[in-house]
């Protein structure tokens, strides 16, 4: 029974609102078919040498903080780390996107990106530690708790976003999530109230191919996860996520049209998981060691090696003081200039 089925309800006969017409067209709001892609490509000779050289500094300032913190789980002075080595590019690209006045809604694995947007190290492990709830003040940072539960983060990034806009505040929420938050009710839920409100979030999808031990086929059957955001009313955006300049520029896209008005973007970026989900996890239970091998042959920061090496703008000088900070840890300056 419907409301118009009700006694007393036969005059009830409201006259549709023009959003309650179905889009007939979804072509703008599909996908690529392929990831998109800048270094390699013609697109890279237009990306700002400046920021490959930000991008590389912090992408190797990653690599080196993902092996450390794995290195104190070993030593068990913390209670658990779920690495992002092979994931650095969607970290980074995440956090240096944002003004300081935005929002990052980070999940656990994500601590590299409130790492990169400025919050202190030992803070962002804190939790990881067992020691607190959270490590630091979300509110001083603009960042929010690192979510342990898959996808609840996401729709606290849309009221957030929605409460901005009321306001008429100009501030934009990130949020991120793994392939396998995608699958939890919470996605769902987020992604239709913000594109139902316009409101100024995007969500980066880190597409690693497992939620622990399922493979992204066990989960969906869409083409991509990015064709997702159809269904909700929004853009998606499919990226290489080892790609930095690219993820760096199709986030940057999002966060300017949300910025502007034009509502959520669902970014997926295509990565790889290369240590196990957690030191509590045996990767090698339902995954090869040859697909592992052929992911780090697409290395983000070896991607973006090659282009500034090809364009002049990385010289064995600081390529040696790479390896020296991957080697014996990270010093202020070890790596820019």
């Amino acid at each position: 029974m419907t409301v118009q089925e009700l006694p007393g309800a036969a005059a009830y006969r409201p006259t549709p609102p023009p959003a309650w017409k179905p889009l007939t067209d979804p072509a703008p709001l599909l996908p690529d078919p392929e990831p998109y892609r800048v270094l390699g490509t013609d697109a890279a000779a237009d990306a700002d040498p400046e920021l490959l050289r930000r991008l590389y500094t912090e992408l190797v300032r990653g690599r080196r903080y993902n092996a450390q913190a794995t290195a104190l789980t070993k030593q068990g002075r913390l209670a658990v780390y779920p690495s992002s080595t092979g994931q650095e590019a969607c970290e980074i690209a995440a956090a240096l996107v944002l003004e300081e006045h935005d929002w990052l809604f980070p999940s656990y694995r994500d601590t590299l990106a409130a790492v990169a947007r400025g919050l202190d190290p030992v803070e962002a492990l804190t939790l990881l530690r067992g020691d607190w709830h959270t490590g630091y003040d979300p509110r001083e940072h603009r960042i929010a708790p690192l979510s342990t539960p898959l996808a609840t983060q996401l729709p606290h990034a849309v009221g957030l976003a929605h409460a901005a806009r009321l306001k008429g505040d100009d501030v934009v929420a990130l949020a991120m999530v793994g392939d396998g938050g995608t699958s939890e009710g919470d996605f769902h839920e987020a992604l239709n109230f913000a594109a139902v409100w316009r409101a100024p979030v995007v969500f980066l999808v880190q597409n690693n191919g497992f939620a622990i031990s399922v493979p992204l086929a066990k989960q969906t059957a869409a083409p991509s996860l990015a064709h997702k955001a159809v269904g909700y009313g929004m853009p998606g955006r499919l990226v290489d996520g080892n790609d930095a300049a690219a993820v760096h520029q199709v986030l940057g896209e999002a966060v300017a049209r949300a910025r502007a008005g034009g509502g959520p973007t669902l970014v997926e970026a295509v990565t790889y998981r290369m240590d196990a989900h957690t030191n509590a996890d045996d990767a090698t239970r339902y995954r090869g060691e040859s697909e592992v091998e052929a992911w780090r042959a697409h290395d983000p920061i070896q991607l973006l090696e090659r282009e500034l090496t090809a364009r002049g703008l990385l010289g064995e000088e600081r390529q040696s003081r790479r390896r020296a900070l991957l080697r014996n840890g990270w010093r202020p300056g070890c790596v820019s200039g």
